[in-house]
């Protein structure tokens, strides 16, 4: 006659304390708190379980892999969708589930919805620098109700800022051995360009850049201390639009016409929505883009300009900007301003060899473009 006999109950008692302070304990031990780019200390889980992204989501993919996006459980979707369409088409075809996630809106066109947020339950939200502080009150609504917020910033075009912005992702995703070498392959690839420079002691070309997203009859944004402004200051360059432009906004053309740049830079994106606009990035024909970037070598007054006698008028795709994969712009500009330092640099094949290495897909198209070359 076989039996079992009972478990003393407060032993029992003990041993369930036991179990749950155990199987609690890893959450427990994840929480950490980081210092964001902001220069706020912020608790978080990591990894978080739900996240609400609002910016630079091709990063996040990239640091924390595809499968960091089963934790995401929304997006502001504009930023994606709607500034780079032919992109989110390339992640969707691959993975389709990214169009399930809820939108919550965007901080830009005013949008951006706090309830909806909330009804999500984030355990963290990850925001851009420029959508945090635009929130302003809003941001501090969804801290009073215990939403830890982490602010990283691609835009200020920065080793130090990016390399803490993706060191950040890093700890959000879990991720923090992929981060660091992802951080270290784009301060390494900055840090080479910047030697050679250094070591060449030429003088600075004076460059001029120009998001081309309005065709050459208007005059759209140029770039001062951020962006490609930022991205010149890298390079190596003298940024023409520095003395005018704190962060971006068009320039005077005469001042452009007065400062005769030697090098200038016309970037665009796949948008149609403005016929005659610089066309650059996933699925756009190299001849479509040398002929566009022709174009804006015709505008009055530019023909007298170094840059367009010696037909150093190039082409770059916006979206190869703001990101951790933007060390391949730093490289273009660098090649644009300085040809004989780097004829055996391809920042094409750097920017698409980051995808290759980090991201489940790989895009096609012309992300950088000059006439004399045609790549």
């Amino acid at each position: 006659m076989s039996f079992t006999r009972p478990f003393p109950r407060p032993l029992l008692t003990a041993a369930l304390g036991a179990l749950a302070m155990g199987l609690m304990a890893p959450a427990f031990a994840a929480k950490k708190e980081v210092t964001d780019i902001e220069g706020r200390k912020v608790t978080i889980a990591s990894p978080a379980k739900r996240v609400l992204l609002g910016f630079y989501y091709e990063d996040y993919m990239a640091i924390g892999t595809e499968k960091a996006f089963d934790r995401v459980v929304g997006l502001s979707r504009e930023g994606w969708e709607g500034w780079r369409p032919a992109s989110w088409a390339l992640f969707t075809a691959h993975r389709p589930s990214l169009k399930k996630l809820p939108d919550v809106g965007d901080v830009e066109t005013q949008s951006f919805s706090v309830d909806k947020v909330l009804a999500l339950r984030p355990d963290v939200i990850v925001l851009a620098r420029w959508q945090y502080r635009s929130l302003g009150a809003d941001a501090d609504r969804l801290q009073q109700a215990g939403i830890p917020i982490v602010v990283v910033d691609y835009n200020e075009e920065t080793v130090a800022s990016h390399v803490a912005s993706t060191l950040l992702i890093g700890e959000v995703t879990g991720q923090q051995k992929r981060a660091r070498k992802i951080a270290d392959e784009y301060r390494s690839a900055v840090e080479a360009v910047q030697a050679r420079i250094e070591q060449a002691g030429l003088p600075k070309p004076k460059v001029y850049a120009e998001f081309g997203n309005k065709g050459p009859s208007e005059y759209s944004f140029a770039y001062g201390r951020s962006q490609w402004g930022a991205l010149i200051d890298l390079a190596g360059g003298d940024n023409i639009a520095a003395p005018y432009v704190q962060y971006w906004g068009p320039m005077n053309p005469e001042q452009i016409i007065a400062a005769k740049p030697e090098v200038i830079l016309i970037t665009g994106t796949e948008s149609s929505k403005v016929p005659t606009a610089m066309r650059m990035g996933i699925d756009v024909s190299r001849e479509d883009a040398l002929k566009r970037l022709e174009s804006f070598a015709q505008r009055p007054g530019w023909s007298s300009l170094p840059a367009v006698r010696s037909k150093r008028i190039h082409g770059a795709y916006q979206g190869a900007s703001r990101s951790v994969a933007d060390y391949a712009s730093v490289q273009y500009i660098a090649k644009a301003a300085y040809p004989s330092l780097f004829q055996d640099i391809d920042p094409q094949a750097s920017y698409l060899g980051f995808y290759k290495r980090w991201l489940p897909v790989v895009p096609r198209g012309t992300f950088y473009v000059e006439p004399e070359t045609g790549h």
